[in-house]
């Protein structure tokens, strides 16, 4: 998941235990992990 440019991060605050990669200028992927797989995806506009 950490592909350069991509952003990969944890996300903190009300959203702990969630990750996040960039997708195109303010928006975001974001999501969890339930064994080695992404749940609870969305497409998120952080600004």
């Amino acid at each position: 998941m950490d592909v350069p440019g991509y952003r990969f991060h944890a996300l903190r605050g009300k959203a702990a235990g969630r990750y996040a990669v960039n997708a195109s200028g303010n928006w975001r992927v974001t999501f969890g992990w339930q064994d080695i797989y992404a749940i609870d995806v969305d497409l998120e506009d952080y600004h």
